[in-house]
């Protein structure tokens, strides 16, 4: 690919396109290629991920590791300086507390759009 970790979020949601910007803006050094999925060239997209992706968050690392979900968020996190914090919320019971929560934030973009990103 092309030396980074690939972000595939959802080019039609607006929570995530916030949230996408976010990451760039914190990608000091630049680890991220921050693309919509549906935009997203092959590789890495295929028709598998693509169809995944219509789902949750993704994360092609530059290995070729598939993140998804809360995973891919704490990856992002990592990347992004919170070493520490990513890695203890790897930990069991507490990964799946992340993924639960990414879960009801997915399910509820809408709603955290209004509530995280109101304007000023």
């Amino acid at each position: 690919m092309n030396g980074k970790h690939w972000v595939l979020w959802d080019g039609a949601c607006a929570f995530c396109r916030r949230a996408a910007l976010w990451v760039k803006r914190k990608d000091l050094e630049h680890r991220f290629e921050i693309v919509a999925y549906q935009e997203a060239p092959s590789p890495p997209m295929t028709p598998a991920l693509y169809s995944a992706c219509q789902e949750a968050l993704h994360v092609v690392t530059m290995e070729g590791k598939v993140l998804r979900s809360g995973r891919a968020c704490l990856f992002i996190l990592e990347g992004l300086g919170w070493r520490s914090l990513a890695r203890f919320l790897r930990w069991p019971p507490l990964v799946w507390i992340v993924e639960l929560c990414y879960r009801l934030v997915a399910a509820n973009r809408w709603l955290f759009s209004r509530i995280v990103f109101r304007r000023d």
